[in-house]
């Protein structure tokens, strides 16, 4: 698993990206990304999926997400703003640290190789440029378990 993991963008904000090279087809990836209601069995900072209205997925689904990380905890209320079948979907955050979210992919020889890029920004109450700095380390180490917990449900029987 190789991450870039830039903690001075603007000055609150946090740009994490992760690429992990999964052995399983872009189909099999898609499938388990797309299945928005199941992201909480595999984010571990996710508690839960509440989607606001009837739609499960596809551009414009709307899901409250209440997130925990450490004794920190926050709803956020994510929009589905990108969704190209089966290669790439983008969210867009809002709550106490807001911003975007991608997952894209690219075959790999029989594998699939998966981007995920995060660019959240930080409230002057939760630190500001402080905050940013502070939590990437921690916020990196539950989105590469996040990451494993997601290639092992992809590879799994």
């Amino acid at each position: 698993m190789r991450d870039l993991f830039e903690s001075e963008i603007p000055s609150s904000s946090l740009l994490h990206q992760l690429i992990v090279d999964i052995p399983a087809p872009p189909d099999r990836v898609w499938a388990e990304l797309a299945d928005l209601g199941s992201h909480n069995q595999w984010m571990a900072d996710a508690e839960e999926i509440r989607f606001t209205d009837q739609q499960r997925s596809g551009l414009g689904t709307r899901m409250l997400v209440p997130t925990r990380v450490g004794p920190f905890r926050t709803t956020d209320l994510m929009t589905v703003t990108e969704w190209e079948e089966g290669r790439a979907m983008s969210v867009e955050h809002v709550g106490a640290v807001s911003g975007s979210g991608r997952f894209a992919l690219e075959p790999r020889g029989t594998g699939t190789r998966l981007t995920w890029s995060e660019h959240l920004r930080f409230p002057w109450w939760l630190g500001g440029p402080m905050g940013a700095w502070a939590a990437g380390p921690v916020l990196k180490r539950i989105w590469k378990g996040n990451l494993s917990r997601l290639a092992a449900r992809v590879t799994g029987p």
